[in-house]
């Protein structure tokens, strides 16, 4: 059971950092000379832009910023529910709530992951910068984090709805 445990913790500490470097780091949506994310453009690594309402769909931004950040709190919230339910609980019982904030978390990164995906060429459409034009990117490893980190979330929700305390 203690094996069990430590990798369920180790599983949910992992998803919080995927998600905490999903949300900060700038590596959204990259190429060669520029990178951006969902909090600011940059090109050359030293002229960065906020991204800002005069941004194209600046609406769609501001949904993935505001889900992603509230992703990142519930999975926090999340692991605290679980460590006071783990000394609360009594032997045999679930872990409902934590299992519930669990898949909160999951469906915030997964609606701010797919309003990206979706909204990738309206959010990049007439941003350009000398000779780089930002359309000609792909996707970077915080979007692809950001969809592990939906994974891991969902698996660890599952996990935690699976899981009654034993002795």
């Amino acid at each position: 059971m203690l094996i069990l445990l430590a990798f369920i913790l180790i599983f949910h500490i992992t998803s919080a950092a995927f998600l905490f470097i999903a949300t900060i780091d700038s590596a959204w949506w990259v190429a060669d000379g520029f990178y951006t994310d969902i909090w600011r453009r940059c090109f050359n690594a030293s002229n960065c832009t906020t991204l800002d309402d005069s941004f194209p769909d600046y609406s769609s931004i501001q949904a993935i910023q505001a889900t992603m950040i509230l992703s990142t709190i519930l999975c926090c919230v999340a692991f605290f529910v679980f460590i006071l339910q783990l000394f609360r609980l009594k032997q045999g019982e679930r872990f409902v709530l934590t299992s519930l904030l669990q898949f909160l978390s999951c469906l915030c990164v997964m609606i701010a992951a797919s309003i990206y995906t979706d909204r990738r060429e309206e959010i990049h459409k007439g941003n350009s910068f000398g000779f780089f034009e930002v359309t000609s990117g792909e996707y970077g490893y915080s979007y692809i984090l950001a969809w592990v980190a939906f994974a891991f979330t969902f698996l660890s929700g599952i996990m935690y709805l699976i899981l009654r305390k034993r002795k």
